[in-house]
């Protein structure tokens, strides 16, 4: 066998793995490191190569950048725990429930709102739905769409600054988190917009679907409903605007005086802040929020250290070369790749979690797509944005497997009177998934969706460069006298006379 032709047999291999089930960290760990024992076998590098895993791992560890991980999922569980969810759903609802579809924009705006604070898909997803699926089912909105909303709504927290998938992102790109942040924003809201819209034309085709509910189903209106909402709103705006601006990460913010980790960390202070605002913050809501911290970080480090692993191999066979030969001479150039790496990541997602895609194959892609000169903030975006598909399409959209799990307690608990299907579910889903593609192809025909909220980077035109020296320069005593030789003592010195007494005689001397 040669050393060509292993990379991909490795890839097989990880796919091979993937599918088997096993926890993704161990696996690829484990197949990293039988690959390389293998190659040192074979002769295709020396066996001190492996010395360098121990320092890849300690690389890992003592990221800076991925330290902002367990800050924001920390901020994240607090406010998950703290009652914001039930607060902003009950006021929004009833702000907005008497027209059609009131319900379901109601669970988008708030959704987006806590994506932007909260950062957890799975907390978003049951806390919504716990309070939101049992008032559409009483009022008879359509079970398909009442379980699609609240599913894609909590997805959205995947692109929403400030994600923890864009963290990574930018750290697997090496790019700015900041950058990565302005960039995100153009796709959240138009994510919102086209499922507002949708949710507006079943208002129109399909009344039945989206109903209102009558005013008098209200628990307080007027001035005191307007009060609560702006009781949720303005704080959790307040937070978004410290946290966010701090590491230059909202529109129009160029500067930043914090980075990720000092932001998430002040995050943690106000989200602590908003507990307390709501008279939820004591010991056992610390307690379970640090435990769900611990958990997911240990998680997320596992994962990087199978990856780093298997991808320390994988470039000693000369993987990334196999990997930029298959992508850069596929048809169509730019575009073409993007196509191919999209259905690629959209099937990938049938099967792994985003953190899984990112951390594996983003590595592989990312400078091939860098050769094609592609930017790379536009390049994470848009593959953040189709990786939002991963918590709704079956088998393992967990977004979906979150509501299957709330669903039953609901029923149980006699909260909703009839138990939701699972095929209510799958089908519910298909079109928020549509809908997120369609913005997969507008985010690739339409790059200004993520590049208006960037700096503009400077043009120089080197054409119209002019070089000034002050007249003054010009007359110091640094300039060669007459006669004198501008190179020092070591260079042979030349004067006028020397082609004068070389001339043929007879020439004028005037000459």
């Amino acid at each position: 066998m040669h050393m060509e032709n292993f990379a991909p047999i490795m890839f097989a291999g990880l796919v091979l793995v993937m599918l088997i089930g096993f926890p993704v960290a161990f696996s690829l760990a484990a197949l990293g490191l039988a690959s390389g024992f293998f190659a040192i076998e074979m002769g295709w590098f020396p066996a001190v190569f492996m010395s360098n895993l121990p320092i890849n791992i300690f690389g890992i560890l003592s990221n800076e950048l991925l330290l902002a991980i367990p800050f924001f999922t920390f901020m994240g569980a607090i406010l998950e725990k703290c009652g914001l969810a039930e607060d902003m759903l009950d006021s929004m609802g009833q702000l907005f429930g008497t027209v059609r579809g009131g319900l379901g924009y109601s669970v988008i705006i708030v959704g987006f709102i806590l994506g932007a604070i909260t950062g957890t898909v799975a907390g978003q997803v049951i806390a919504m739905a716990l309070i939101s699926l049992p008032v559409m089912i009483r009022y008879g909105y359509n079970m398909r769409y009442a379980t699609g909303v609240l599913a894609a709504s909590g997805t959205i927290t995947q692109l929403v600054p400030p994600s923890l998938v864009l963290i990574v992102m930018a750290d697997q790109l090496g790019r700015s988190v900041g950058d990565m942040y302005r960039g995100a924003w153009g796709p959240s809201i138009l994510q919102v917009l086209i499922f507002a819209g949708y949710t507006f034309l079943l208002g129109v085709f399909k009344p039945h679907y989206v109903p209102g509910i009558p005013k008098e189903a209200r628990t307080m209106s007027g001035a005191k409903l307007w009060l609560k909402c702006l009781r949720g709103i303005i704080p959790s705006a307040l937070l978004i605007f410290a946290v966010l601006g701090s590491m230059g990460g909202l529109p129009g913010i160029d500067t930043a005086i914090a980075t990720p980790t000092e932001a998430g960390a002040m995050g943690v202070v106000g989200a602590m802040v908003l507990a307390a605002i709501h008279k939820r913050l004591n010991w056992a809501l610390m307690w379970e929020a640090m435990q769900g911290t611990m958990r997911l970080t240990a998680m997320v480090v596992f994962i990087l250290i199978g990856a780093r692993v298997f991808s320390m191999v994988f470039q000693g066979v000369d993987g990334a070369k196999w990997v930029e030969h298959m992508l850069s001479g596929l048809p169509g150039g730019q575009i073409g790749f993007l196509i191919a790496v999209n259905l690629f990541i959209f099937f990938l997602a049938f099967f792994l979690d985003f953190f899984e895609i990112a951390f594996i194959i983003l590595p592989m892609l990312g400078p091939v797509a860098d050769k094609l000169g592609i930017d790379l903030i536009w390049f994470g975006v848009l593959l953040c944005v189709n990786m939002q598909t991963s918590f709704m399409h079956p088998p393992f959209g967990f977004a979906l497997f979150y509501l299957r799990g709330i669903a039953n307690t609901l029923f149980k608990e006699g909260r909703i009177p009839k138990p939701v299907l699972s095929s209510d579910i799958y089908l519910g889903s298909i079109p928020w998934v549509i809908m997120q593609l369609l913005l997969v192809a507008i985010v690739i025909f339409v790059p200004q969706t993520v590049t208006m909220f960037l700096p503009k980077a400077e043009v120089i035109d080197t054409d119209k460069v002019q070089i000034e020296v002050p007249a003054d320069d010009l007359m110091n005593n640094d300039a060669p006298s007459a006669g004198e030789n501008p190179f020092g003592d070591t260079a042979p010195a030349t004067s006028d006379a020397a082609p004068a007494a070389a001339a043929p005689a007879g020439s004028d001397a005037k000459q």
